[in-house]
């Protein structure tokens, strides 16, 4: 499918699905049949995202894990609309000072001796997404922990074949993952990347899976696997500790929310940017008639770089912990704070905003949109943070870590500095976008400090540009933070050389951000499923059903007389 707009072409690579009884769009096809299959099973939309974020932690073993950190949108089929927080924390024994910082000025401000915050034990958070996905499940699903981890069980013991993005990923980092041979036993074998197609088998993490299947979450926060984990970390250097585990708690929260052209946005609240800078640039932007002005022309681009600018430059206000730091969201998601930033906005040149934003966040990441035909809806992003985490394996259990103490300002004194306990802040943006109080899409993706720019954009692509919704998840990406407007090469020439006459600092990428998976919903009950070609996504949609009541292939003249005497009988 080719789509021109205002002169920027661009081809779908991949094709949308509608059905009515489910739709899973996750960022591998395992992982998508997993959900598929809960729903199949009488599952829910609940049911299915948890069991498709366990096959994540097999098939996508790069982006995310069991001792990763995510968070997870949740509209029920009630009308109920709850964002559960299990981000990562900070273990107790850390200190604003743990780290050496090497500098005090970017590009190495994040950087700290020995990069002893980015690879190895003392990369290492508290994890919390096993904790957060069996609350969701015990909470809001309705089949047993052990259905949901069974096909993440099934492909971890019997293997399945390495995907080409997969095997990218891992030849990438192999460099690090042959520092621990635990690690590098999975993916280096014998100092070699497993290639695409090669058959991977996890049988030790199989073995975790089954534990938890059999004990709950209370194996890791708590039980022996905790124990088992805690006393490896403690004695490889980690600054995580056994009672970290079993205090760590999940937090629900109550989304942020704004509108845009009539088109209410559902987005996470802090330590989450993503719902607040989406409402605070889409009120800038709805000045504008970016309908007009086109997707992709000049004109557009430029108010969208700077609109991103703004927020880059308000970030630090709102991605800390709420819990150690003063958020003004209110302002910040405001129409009359967004009259003000826009008045700052030159029409023809590129703005300069004060902008310090801290974030050394990865782009390795994982998401999940999810619905089911009752009118569950669930978005979820997960992480272990960079590509493999903290690049260990703790042995005889197949768990990567997170590295998610480089989110930490390794210098004392600042919003985002490291505290005991403190949440690690994030760029997650998991939308719903609803017309009339009714859900009209939802929709998210991994990509770190982009992923707030590149959900927005998608926002726009539907409202502003009537773009389908398989339209809206491909179509070229921008980015920028004050520094470097990275525009996608799907961007003609023309476009990238006039942004540049305005004075942006142009620097044309293959991608901005990563895979997307969206969700539109239709008035007829439909439901239309679209993964963009930035990962191995794939939507796959639940049609048909039960036969009607009543109804049997063979009508047995006994059975009828026997079915009339029993409903006598009871009346």
């Amino acid at each position: 499918m080719w789509r021109e707009r205002a002169g920027t072409v661009f081809e779908c690579e991949k094709t949308p699905v509608t059905a009515a009884r489910g739709m899973a769009v996750t960022n591998h096809p395992l992982a998508s049949a997993a959900a598929a299959e809960m729903i199949a099973s009488g599952g829910n939309a609940i049911d299915a995202t948890v069991a498709a974020l366990f096959t994540l932690t097999v098939v996508e073993p790069m982006m995310v894990g069991i001792f990763g950190g995510g968070t997870t949108l949740i509209r029920l089929a009630d009308g109920r609309e709850i964002i559960l927080d299990g981000l990562s924390t900070a273990p107790a024994i850390t200190k604003p000072d743990s780290y050496t910082p090497v500098s005090d000025t970017w590009p190495t401000y994040m950087e700290t001796e020995g990069w002893a915050n980015r690879v190895g034990p003392k990369a290492i958070a508290v994890p919390g997404n096993l904790k957060a996905w069996c609350e969701v499940a015990e909470r809001f699903g309705r089949l047993s922990l052990a259905a949901l981890v069974e096909p993440a069980i099934r492909h971890a013991s019997r293997g399945f074949r390495v995907t080409p993005y997969l095997a990218t990923c891992i030849a990438d980092t192999a460099f690090d993952l042959v520092n621990d041979p635990t690690i590098a036993s999975i993916f280096v074998p014998g100092g070699t990347p497993l290639k695409a197609g090669d058959l991977l088998i996890q049988a030790d993490y199989a073995e975790t899976l089954r534990g938890i299947a059999q004990h709950g979450p209370g194996f890791l926060y708590g039980g022996d696997l905790g124990r088992k984990v805690a006393s490896y970390l403690e004695q490889a250097g980690s600054f995580v500790r056994f009672e970290d585990l079993v205090n760590y708690k999940t937090v629900q929260r109550e989304p942020v929310r704004g509108t845009y052209r009539g088109v209410e946005i559902v987005g996470p609240a802090p330590p989450c940017s993503g719902g607040v800078h989406t409402v605070q640039i889409l009120n800038m932007l709805e000045a504008f008639d970016l309908k007009k002005l086109g997707f992709g022309t000049p004109e557009t681009v430029h108010l969208v770089l700077e609109c991103l600018k703004i927020a880059a430059a308000d970030r630090r206000a709102a991605t800390a912990d709420p819990a150690f730091v003063d958020v003004p969201v209110a302002r910040l998601i405001s129409k009359a704070y967004a009259e003000e930033r826009r008045a700052e906005i030159d029409l023809t040149r590129a703005g300069t905003f004060e902008s310090r934003v801290l974030s050394n966040e990865s782009q390795n990441t994982t998401h999940v949109t999810i619905a089911d035909g009752e009118g569950n809806i669930v978005n979820s992003t997960q992480t272990i943070n960079s590509l493999f985490g903290a690049r260990i394996m703790i042995p005889d259990t197949g768990i990567i870590p997170n590295n998610y103490m480089l989110l930490f300002d390794p210098h004392p004194g600042n919003a985002l500095s490291l505290a005991p306990g403190k949440r690690i802040t994030s760029g997650i943006t998991t939308l719903i976008g609803k017309r009339d109080g009714k859900p009209i899409f939802a929709l998210g993706l991994p990509g770190a400090h982009r992923i707030p720019a590149a959900a927005m954009q998608a926002v726009l692509n539907i409202v502003d540009h009537g773009m389908s919704l398989q339209e809206a998840v491909e179509a070229p990406r921008i980015f920028t933070q004050g520094q470097d407007a990275e525009i996608e090469k799907g961007f003609p020439e023309a476009v990238r050389s006039r942004l540049a006459g305005m004075g942006h600092p142009v620097v044309a990428v293959e991608h901005v951000a990563g895979g997307m998976a969206a969700i539109g919903f239709s008035a007829d009950g439909t439901m239309t499923g679209a993964a963009c070609w930035r990962a191995d996504g794939t939507p796959l949609g639940m049609g048909g059903g039960l036969a009607r009541k009543n109804t049997s292939f063979f009508t047995d003249p006994r059975g009828i007389a026997a079915r009339a005497a029993a409903a006598r009988k009871q009346s």
